[in-house]
């Protein structure tokens, strides 16, 4: 909802014939929008407290985003027992998702940036530790207060200033909820572990310094290993299959529509439309 109404609030104020041009363009030719404010009740995305908003468009199974200065919100209420009614699926969707966020930031190379390294490690071990009571106990007012709070520093601008990002997950996640409809965190589950895995050589300093942080192992496989089993402990699958999904397919589909936007992603512009696919595949 809040995400539409940004769009909505950029829409209104723009001089183009088409609006749609703002998701294509990413929001560089946004000059002004509505105010907005917002009530958030669902921790997920950190729209609140960021200038991002993604809009799906059905009708050419798209799912675009943009960024403007303009659609802040102007004032944001966090009030932790508006998610008391939440389903058990969108709160794990919505811890799943900060995590992600936190980790487009984070794993990438090192960067001599130790204060935002540690702003983000720590983002994660509360995810990690608040999760199971948060699921567990959904009027849990002091466990719902602090996944709330997390998932808004996990996109609010402040970890990411000054470090390289990756946002391939994102990318390739987006294209695979317009394809098959499924949640925006779930894309994100599959596809994570699929992106370490195949850029292991080049973030295996910061898998590494990961895991010792976070998880206290030793090597970048096993910090891998730990992330899944994480998804896996809120009950988020990470794998096609457990969606019936053709991994084959997938990667057929989204190289096609990446390779027609001469798209890449990744902290080093090399994730092309074949390794796209390579990433999808493994992911059986």
């Amino acid at each position: 909802v809040l995400d539409a109404a940004k769009f909505i609030a950029a829409a209104a104020c723009f001089k183009g014939k088409d609006s749609w041009a703002i998701l294509e363009e990413n929001g560089k030719n946004v000059e002004a929008a509505l105010p907005i404010g917002a009530v958030l009740t669902l921790p997920a995305t950190g729209s609140e407290s960021n200038g991002n908003s993604v809009i799906s468009r059905q009708a050419t199974k798209e799912k675009l985003c943009f960024f403007s200065k303009h659609v802040f919100p102007v004032f944001s209420v966090l009030d932790p027992e508006t998610t008391f009614s939440l389903p058990e699926k969108l709160v794990r969707n919505g811890i799943v998702d900060a995590f992600v966020h936190v980790m487009e930031q984070y794993m990438t190379y090192p960067a001599n940036v130790p204060l935002q390294d540690r702003m983000a490690e720590s983002i994660l071990q509360t995810l990690i530790e608040v999760a199971p009571v948060a699921l567990k106990r959904p009027k849990d007012y002091e466990a719902r207060a602090t996944f709330m709070w997390s998932a808004t520093l996990a996109l609010n601008t402040l970890i990411g200033c000054g470090v390289p990002q990756d946002w391939s997950t994102h990318m390739i996640a987006h294209e695979l909820t317009a394809f098959y409809g499924l949640d925006h965190a779930e894309t994100l589950a599959i596809i994570l572990p699929g992106v370490w895995q195949y850029k292991l050589t080049a973030k295996k300093k910061k898998l590494e310094q990961y895991g010792r942080r976070v998880w206290g192992v030793k090597t970048a496989k096993e910090a891998i290993v730990k992330t899944e089993a994480f998804f896996h402990s809120v009950k988020m699958p990470t794998r096609f299959g457990d969606y019936k999904i053709s991994a084959k397919e997938a990667a057929r589909k989204v190289r096609e529509r990446f390779a027609e936007r001469d798209s890449v992603f990744g902290e080093h512009g090399d994730i092309t439309p074949d390794a796209v696919a390579k990433i999808i595949a493994s992911r059986t």
